[in-house]
């Protein structure tokens, strides 16, 4: 059954919502829906009370160690961390209190082309069953294709059941942000949920645009109970008013 995952998003040192789509490197002020007078650790111990497990820490950009480090130390094993990992740092963010890294950009060259020696690499410093491959990705012409750097740059590789299977046997799961949508609470892509609820042949988390319960729902419905939801922008603890943070935990409860 589809589960909430929580997520804490990390920018300049602070927990925050952007859209996604507006991380830029040319020194551009990304597009921020909420800024957080509390710590990382909050959020991760708020999480560990409430034993929501295998959500994310993600650093957009850097200065973001030192909060990171706080939120793992505060839920240790029970948050996997993603945003500048590769094979040289990510058994060190193990040792942190990780339960996975999440890699995305460390696969590929500047161009967008994968890198199948950089995945062993990882699966060889970490082992696949700690490490979380995301697929975050924008629409292309005739589906989606696996958006990098922040999700500025597009890449050669497609999402569809053809690179999850490709993947798979390198990794415990997948997480796959839809950046056209991210941070906008105007839903999520349900042809893309659709798509990898068809396949459902490893744990997969979707996020991106949910911005009710009736997303939630439809993120069940749509991936037959396959796909994981992270909540951003929309949730009450972030600022948002589509989405309360009591009832996605109640959600899980009853998903037991």
């Amino acid at each position: 059954m589809t589960k909430f995952r929580p997520c804490i998003d990390l920018h300049q040192g602070r927990v925050k919502q952007i859209v996604g789509g507006s991380l830029r490197d040319d020194g551009s002020a990304p597009t921020e829906n909420f800024v957080s007078d509390r710590p990382a650790g909050w959020y991760a111990q708020s999480f560990r009370a409430d034993d929501l497990c295998g959500g994310h820490v993600i650093k957009l950009g850097p200065g973001n160690d030192a909060a990171a480090r706080e939120a793992l130390a505060a839920w240790p094993g029970g948050l996997q961390i993603g945003g500048g990992i590769n094979a040289s740092n990510a058994a060190r963010w193990l040792d942190a209190g990780a339960s996975h890294v999440i890699v995305t950009s460390a696969l590929f060259d500047g161009q967008g082309h994968f890198l199948p020696e950089a995945l062993s690499a990882l699966v060889t410093a970490v082992g696949r069953e700690r490490l979380v491959i995301d697929l975050s990705c924008r629409r292309s012409p005739g589906g989606w294709s696996v958006a990098m750097n922040r999700w500025q740059i597009l890449t050669e590789v497609a999402v569809d059941h053809a690179t999850l299977d490709r993947f798979a046997p390198s990794c415990a799961e997948f997480l796959i942000h839809a950046a056209d949508v991210e941070g906008l609470c105007r839903g999520v892509d349900a042809d893309l949920v659709s798509l990898l609820g068809g396949w459902g042949k490893l744990p997969l988390t979707y996020a991106g645009g949910a911005a009710s319960m009736e997303d939630v729902h439809l993120v069940e419905q749509a991936s037959q109970g396959r796909v994981d939801v992270t909540v951003g922008s929309a949730l009450d603890i972030f600022g948002g008013a589509g989405l309360r943070y009591r009832e996605l935990v109640e959600w899980n409860l009853r998903n037991l």
